[in-house]
């Protein structure tokens, strides 16, 4: 766990400008013109990349917990201008920040690395009853196999307290000190018994395996493509990177930077690409004793010791709470952003009392046009919506197969909702077809926008499986797209669904949640600052103590009321 991803901000500097400063500068030489021309033309070419600047708002380093990203004083830098020169340049210098601050933690003995059976969570100034709004923190000692203290920091957790008989969960706050102890806060929400988990995911070792074998390259995942050559399909191969001499088809928006390329099969037109489908490849990065790190269950979501498993909590009279606001579009949630009581999802940062908003789900929908760009895990909503709303039905779109575009309509209620795919990647077995294959920015930037205009995004499931620039990359393509659309219909509605955490289990190297984490995080920052709206699932899910790739009926819920309470 490493220190806050924050502090993108850099100083600019300027002077006034006086009378005598203009004098003199008009009596300068020629050659010391064309000099201060130069440095004009300069100063002004830096303002420009660096403007994006003024869209950020300064903020706190202690943001979010097991922070895979930070910047010390030395290494702070600033996100330039999101035109589209200057993505490349963004992409690289956040691919060096997240560089920088994960751990880089080399192992040749399993003995030597992160023990949750051997680690201690102790509760500091442990007290017999709490009250409502308390918070406690846990001290986490690490050590190795061996009972060695672990001397520096970077281990993945996962912390959260919950009462099942309750229907009650919240996140921990993690801060990590880099010398193997770590400090847990936990506000105390709810009265009762409350129960204290806190996991190891990763040991930093892990850690350090995984950030490198991703970025490896692209060899995890196959694509293959089909395409029409007359009545006959042939199938190619694709990808974003090939290594071959063959000639090759190159679908690329220069705009945003995106590129995709497949091998041209032989006397077939690039245009007759129609189909695409992937699968994950035998390769591996990690060697046998990297894979017998991972296959180890007393360091891999394995849950550390605690002489005291839980607190009792109790409401206390002199104890208020702050009233809050109601929830709406350019709040950007803390973390933890909320908690769950019976089952339903209270955000701390502003005013979700109640299923109020489900509950008028259809008038809050009517006359609005919605637009579901993402994954899965978003076609979840379009599947539950019309459970609730009986008056939508579903739009026959002809031909689109399996991971199309879907429609629903109410035309007495003028209800427009749609749900897309986001580009390339997107991992199936399933070939799909990719004629009205598009980048969320690019579909952004067809939308006219307007006051009954609501735009849902969610990426990062499909992108573990490649080096993150891909993914960062895309982010900076949709802030771009999401600004762009603002200038020239600022009424829009645009809600940001982040990445939820999935199973353990499934294949490390490729879906580790460590992934995911450092997803959710660049996604956090980089849309800081724009009017939109968030909903931050990755918090819900590990309040939920969910793993699962969709999560349940109730987390779904609880996303699609704070959504309602959004944009109604």
């Amino acid at each position: 766990m490493i220190k806050p991803f924050c502090g993108f901000l850099s100083h600019i500097i300027s002077a006034p400008v006086s009378s005598d400063d203009i004098r003199r500068t008009i009596r300068m030489s020629s050659s010391s013109k064309i000099q201060f021309k130069m440095v004009l033309c300069l100063g002004i070419f830096s303002i420009a990349i660096l403007s994006f600047i003024i869209h950020l708002k300064p903020c706190d380093l202690k943001i979010l917990p097991n922070q895979y990203i930070s910047v010390s004083e030395k290494a702070k830098t600033s996100i330039p201008s999101t035109e589209p020169n200057s993505i490349e340049v963004q992409t690289r210098e956040l691919m060096t920040l997240v560089n920088q601050t994960v751990p880089h933690v080399d192992f040749t003995f399993l003995n030597v690395t992160t023990s949750a059976k051997h680690s201690t969570a102790t509760i500091i100034d442990y007290k017999p009853m709490y009250c409502v709004g308390d918070t406690i923190t846990v001290q986490v000692e690490m050590y190795n196999y061996l009972g060695g203290k672990k001397t520096y920091g970077g281990d993945f957790l996962r912390a959260r307290i919950f009462s099942p008989n309750l229907g009650a969960g919240a996140s921990g706050e993690i801060k990590d000190f880099n010398n193997g102890t770590y400090n847990v806060d936990f506000t105390l929400f709810w009265e009762g018994e409350v129960k204290i988990s806190i996991l190891l995911m990763h040991p930093s070792e892990g850690v350090t395996v995984l950030w490198k074998s991703r970025n490896l390259g692209y060899e995890y995942v196959k694509f293959t493509g089909k395409f029409l050559n007359k009545s006959q399909e042939v199938k190619t191969e694709c990808g974003f990177r090939l290594d071959t001499k063959e000639e090759k088809c190159s679908y690329t928006d220069n705009q945003y930077g995106e590129s995709f390329y497949c091998i041209r099969p032989t006397g077939v037109d690039c245009e007759s690409f129609i189909f695409l489908n992937s699968d994950s490849s035998p390769y591996t990065n990690l060697t046998r004793l990297q894979k017998d790190l991972f296959a180890r269950s007393s360091n891999f979501g394995a849950e550390i010791s605690k002489l005291i498993q839980s607190v009792e909590v109790q409401k206390c009279s002199n104890r208020s709470r702050k009233v809050l606001t109601k929830c709406q579009i350019g709040m950007h949630p803390p973390f933890p952003s909320g908690y769950s009581l019976n089952n339903q999802w209270f955000p701390i940062y502003c005013n979700l009392s109640t299923y109020e908003p489900f509950t008028h789900m259809s008038s809050c929908l009517a006359n609005k046009m919605i637009y579901l760009m993402g994954d899965s895990t978003l076609h979840q909503w379009f599947d539950y919506i019309p459970n609730i709303v009986k008056t939508l039905k579903w739009f026959n779109n002809h031909g689109n197969g399996a991971h199309g575009t879907v429609l629903h309509l109410d035309l007495a209620n003028h209800i427009y909702i749609q749900w897309k795919r986001h580009g390339h990647p997107f991992c199936t077995d399933s070939y799909y077809s990719v004629k009205d294959q598009a980048y969320i920015a690019q579909e952004i930037d067809r939308i006219g926008g307007g006051p009954n205009i609501i735009i849902v995004i969610t990426v990062g499931h499909h992108f573990r499986f490649f080096p993150l620039d891909l993914f960062i990359r895309r982010v900076l393509g949709i802030r771009q797209a999401i600004e762009n659309l603002f200038l020239r219909s600022p009424g829009t509605k645009v809600i940001i669904k982040s990445e939820n955490t999935r199973e353990m289990k499934n294949d490390v190297e490729r879906f580790s949640d460590f992934h995911g984490y450092v997803q959710y995080l660049l996604v956090k920052e980089i849309f800081r600052g724009l009017n939109v709206g968030v909903i931050d699932v990755w918090d819900m899910t590990i309040a939920y103590g969910s793993y699962d790739l969709h999560p349940s009926e109730i987390i779904l819920k609880n996303q699609i009321n704070l959504f309602l309470s959004y944009i109604c």
